[in-house]
């Protein structure tokens, strides 16, 4: 399945740790948080990526164009410009870098995707959370339930989109309001096509509008992650996933 994976926007409360990268690129153990990210889908056997951009694009684009140049072993002769490859790396990822748009919020970003998704159904999540979710059984529960979208709920200690459940359905979706269930949205979304017809021409958050009126309708269902989750929103939340990197990266699966 394709993997949309939003990564476009300012990132202004953790801006502070380095203004030269956009914060999906913040690293983690030496590699962007975007990276880790696609690690989780593609253990899972999806590899297929859409990346949606925004604030500093050209940085993103530029760390994936040399990617397998800065991860493999080199000789270069200096005399003549000439590179060797000596212990190359890669990775079967297809990496699709959208621009789209400086300015634009999530519901915009993901209705330009649309061209490239297709008649499909997709996965797309955010670009600062972690977890140790099995893509599978969340695909798996996505199908059992026959509705438009599925959103992965979590536990944890921060305020971010508040879900009101009844049994597997969100009856309510409140984007970073005061938690009052203990269960909000850690993004790890599966939609189906139909969700592009939601979609208007206005410049809208996807969390604000679509999502809270999937939820009204009785269409937006969630899958309750019991593990780990933890996003990258503050430098708190940055030094705590550097921590876990260097003592048990619960995220990380080869």
């Amino acid at each position: 399945m394709k993997v949309v994976i939003l990564a476009g926007g300012y990132g202004t409360r953790i801006a502070s740790i380095d203004n030269n990268l956009p914060k999906p690129m913040l690293p983690i153990g030496g590699y962007p948080v975007l990276y880790h990210i696609m690690k989780i889908y593609s253990f899972f056997g999806h590899k297929d990526f859409y990346i949606a951009l925004g604030y500093k694009a050209e940085t993103i684009k530029k760390y994936f164009r040399d990617f397998y140049f800065n991860n493999s072993d080199l000789k270069i002769n200096l005399n003549n410009n000439q590179v060797t490859v000596l212990n190359e790396r890669k990775l079967d990822w297809n990496v699709n870098l959208i621009d789209t748009g400086l300015e634009s919020l999530t519901a915009k970003r993901l209705r330009i995707l649309k061209k490239y998704i297709g008649n499909n159904k997709f996965l797309l999540t955010y670009g600062d959370g972690l977890s140790n979710i099995d893509i599978n059984k969340l695909i798996e529960f996505h199908n059992s339930h026959k509705k438009i979208a599925t959103v992965t709920a979590v536990r944890p200690t921060a305020k971010f989109g508040d879900l009101e459940i009844n049994g597997d359905k969100v009856v309510s979706f409140n984007e970073k309001n005061q938690l009052n269930t203990g269960w909000i949205s850690g993004g790890f979304f599966v939609f189906e096509p139909e969700i592009f017809d939601l979609l208007s021409d206005n410049n809208e958050m996807l969390e604000r509008t679509v999502l809270k009126n999937l939820a009204e309708d009785g269409n937006l269902l969630s899958y309750k992650h019991n593990g780990f989750w933890q996003c990258m929103d503050t430098q708190k939340d940055y030094n705590l996933l550097q921590e876990l990197w260097k003592n048990n990266p619960i995220w990380h699966r080869e």
